[in-house]
């Protein structure tokens, strides 16, 4: 989600200057299995085919569930690595709710250990949490989605976040310099683990700096020296290709432009995936420009119709769930999938969020995706 500069407190202590080069990241071993004594199942070994994901045995699965914000921030604020509690009874609630998969931010600056990042939360100690992080999301039968939120760049044109280099902020497309060194390393962490989804970017807004749809585009998918962005862009092509080049088969996403909320040119600018893993993110709130089931008829159902669509984040600023109600209606209508933004006890009109404590208690505005997925979940169960 875009996020104001209100909604999180910046790092107070000046950053030190980076390295001229990408640090290794630590070695990180593959996903832990689940613990013995969890009566959960595991969560499917998922691929794409055609326009749904599919588990080992070919059955059709959707990710339906919510989004778990803090890695990103904590970290390079200096507070920690994740905002609230991340324990095993923590994310029994989140599983409580009928969900099947979180989606977690992540920040590359941190999980890579570069020099402006607190020690005790860069490098080895952020990659370990986020190992065990994982490890408790699968032994909770809940499919993690890893993706790429906070990254390296300075960009100051419009919509900017923020005027620092370091990956305190959202930019509008990951950086050459540190995002291909992230998902390599990622992905090499997890490709023992094809349980593990990747997702790509949060939410790409080269538009508002490249002077026409096609240039942005172009530079989504290619990246180099896009117009109007002050630092060499990493575009979904090289990302995806540091992920396959790992030998990881895992499924990825990728979100269009406008915060993930444009897919409308995303069939034509497609990275090419050797996998065949690829499917579509988008991200869908009241406030964005495609907001309502005419626009996601154009522009989503063609993207929909040829490859998953995963809506990584929905939401609303309301404090009220009509909007979510609808968006959801209208994905459930296409077998599409989707996660709320987000599983964090912030105020629901500035944040959104799902929940007023941890042990799952809902906002009015989270109680309207808590009863869906419930519901979907006791469909499921009563079918099988």
């Amino acid at each position: 989600m875009r996020r104001p500069v209100r909604w999180y407190a910046l790092a107070v202590a000046a950053l030190l200057a980076l390295p001229g080069a990408a640090p290794s990241a630590p070695a990180v071993s593959a996903t832990p299995p689940a613990s013995a004594d969890s009566a959960a199942a595991p969560p499917p070994r998922l691929h794409v085919a055609g326009n749904r994901f599919a588990d080992s045995g070919g059955a059709e699965r959707r990710l339906l569930g919510v989004n778990r914000s803090g890695a990103e921030f904590s970290c390079v604020q200096g507070r920690g690595i994740f905002d609230g509690p991340v324990d095993d009874a923590s994310v029994a609630a989140i599983a409580g709710w009928g969900a099947n998969a979180v989606r977690v931010p992540l920040n590359e600056e941190c999980w890579l250990g570069t020099a402006n990042i607190d020690p005790r939360y860069a490098g080895a100690a952020y990659t370990s949490a986020v190992r065990d992080y994982v490890r408790r999301l699968t032994a909770h039968g809940l499919t993690p989605v890893l993706e790429l939120h906070w990254s390296h760049g300075r960009y100051t044109g419009p919509s900017a976040g923020c005027a620092d280099e370091h990956a305190s902020c959202q930019k509008p497309m990951p950086d050459r310099r540190y995002s291909p060194a992230f998902w390599s390393s990622v992905a090499t962490a997890f490709k023992g683990a094809p349980e593990v989804v990747f997702d790509l970017f949060n939410e790409p807004y080269p538009d508002r700096a490249v002077p026409d749809t096609e240039r942005a585009w172009a530079c989504w998918r290619d990246g180099g020296n896009c117009p109007g962005i002050g630092y060499e862009v990493a575009g979904m092509q090289t990302l995806l290709d540091a992920v396959r080049a790992t030998g990881a088969r895992n499924p990825v996403l990728a979100g269009g432009l406008a915060y993930a909320n444009d897919l409308g040119r995303w069939l034509a600018y497609a990275p090419k995936d050797p996998a065949g893993n690829l499917a579509a993110a988008w991200h869908g709130y009241n406030f964005n420009a495609c907001a309502d089931e005419n626009c996601w008829a154009r522009t989503l159902g063609p993207v929909a119709d040829r490859v998953p669509l995963v809506a990584g984040e929905i939401g609303e600023n309301t404090c009220a769930h009509g909007f979510t109600d609808r968006a959801m209606r209208w994905l459930d209508g296409r077998r599409a999938s989707y996660l709320g933004w987000t599983w964090n006890t912030w105020d629901c009109a500035a944040g959104p969020a799902l929940i007023r404590d941890y042990a799952g208690t809902p906002t009015a505005y989270g109680a309207g995706l808590r009863d869906r997925l419930r519901a979907l979940s006791r469909a499921a169960a009563a079918a099988s």
